[in-house]
C-alpha cells in the first residue's frame, strides 16, 4: 500500500501520511494544523456550500483552526467545546463522544454562557472530518442543552461511510484502508 494519499480539496493538492488506526484499517491522516493556506481555502470553499447561521461550534482541537477562519471570513462568533473542564468555566456542561482517531471515551465541555450565546440561533457545527460522526453526535448534544438550532453539520472531508450521508455538508470525500 502507498505511504501517502493524494488529496485534491479547495483547490489545493496535499500528500497525507497513511496511518494504522488498528489491524484492520488505515486512514489518511488530515491536519489543518499550521497549513494557512488549506485552512483559509477550505473555509472559504465550505462557507459557500453552508446554510444560513449565526454561531459556529467546534469541538477541540482539530476543528478550531477551520471554525476560526470560518468566523473570521463570515464575521460569525465560534465557540469551540473544549476537551476538559477549564477554570474559567463557571458553570461548565458536559458530554461525551467516541472518536475513531482515540481509543477513550473523550469529554466535550462548553460553559453555560457560550450555551446562552446559542439561544435562539442557528448554530452550524464544524470539524475537520467527519467519520463516525460521535464528535457530531456530542456537539449536537451541547448545542441542545440551548435553545438554539443546528442548521448543519459540516467538514472539509467526509471519511469512509461518512460520505453516504445526507445530513451532512463537506468538500470532499477521504477513503478508508483496508490492511
Amino acid at each position: 500500500m502507498n505511504d501517502t494519499y493524494t488529496l485534491h480539496v479547495a483547490g489545493l493538492t496535499r500528500e497525507l501520511p497513511i496511518c494504522a488506526i488498528n489491524e484492520h484499517l488505515e486512514i489518511a491522516a488530515f491536519i489543518m494544523f499550521s497549513d494557512v493556506e488549506l485552512t483559509v481555502a477550505c473555509a472559504e470553499a465550505l462557507l459557500k456550500k453552508c446554510p444560513e447561521f449565526d454561531v459556529l461550534v467546534t469541538a477541540e482541537a482539530k476543528g478550531i483552526p477551520l471554525a476560526y477562519e470560518m468566523s473570521r471570513q463570515s464575521g460569525k462568533l465560534y465557540i469551540p467545546a473544549r476537551k476538559g473542564k477549564k477554570l474559567y468555566m463557571r458553570e461548565p456542561v458536559v458530554v461525551e463522544d467516541q472518536s475513531i482517531t482515540t481509543s477513550a471515551r473523550q469529554k466535550l465541555v462548553i460553559d453555560r454562557k457560550d450555551l446562552d450565546a446559542m439561544n435562539g440561533k442557528r448554530v452550524l457545527i464544524v470539524d475537520d472530518v467527519i467519520s463516525t460522526g460521535g464528535s457530531l453526535h456530542a456537539l449536537e448534544a451541547l448545542v441542545g442543552r440551548s435553545t438554539g438550532t443546528v442548521v448543519a453539520r459540516a467538514a472539509v472531508l467526509a471519511e469512509g461511510d461518512a460520505a453516504d450521508r445526507t445530513d451532512i455538508v463537506y468538500l470532499e470525500k477521504l477513503p478508508l484502508f483496508a490492511r
